[in-house]
């Protein structure tokens, strides 16, 4: 069975791309990669082609982890097609998805959510930031696999 998973957050530079970038290197660990299609976006489009924020590709690196190809999109209509999951990153951007999804057929939901909580935005913080959201995602993401697989 195939899983396909897109990751979501504001402007798909900070949370969405770092959540992509540690749940596919989780997935190729286990030796998964065949199993599942796994990508990022954001509800705006303020950086649509922007490479993820220099303090996510750091962060990122820290742990191994290269995000620094990845291009922000915008969420489009057809994603909630093509993905089975779409996880939010807080509840302003999992309102926002509810509000779009016209088919009704993706399973839309925090990606922290047992108990329902936010990934805070790091954009306007410090570094310190970015390393709890790493945390954060790297918790959500294992605990997503395991759920998966």
């Amino acid at each position: 069975m195939t899983h396909s998973v897109l990751f979501v957050c504001l402007g798909n530079i900070c949370r969405s791309p770092l959540a992509e970038g540690v749940f596919r290197d989780l997935v190729e660990d286990a030796g998964l990669v065949e199993r599942f299609l796994i990508d990022s976006a954001g509800t705006g489009a303020w950086h649509t082609g922007n490479p993820p924020d220099p303090r996510s590709i750091e962060i990122a690196a820290t742990y191994g982890i290269d995000i620094s190809r990845q291009k922000a999109r915008q969420v489009r209509a057809g994603d909630f097609e093509r993905f089975g999951i779409i996880l939010a990153m807080d509840g302003s951007n999992l309102n926002t998805l509810w509000a779009r999804d016209e088919v009704g057929s993706a399973d839309i939901r925090l990606l922290l959510d047992d108990p329902p909580r936010d990934v805070p935005d790091p954009y306007y913080g410090g570094t310190d930031g970015f390393e709890e959201v790493y945390r954060l995602l790297r918790f959500g993401c294992e605990t997503l696999l395991r759920r998966l697989t």
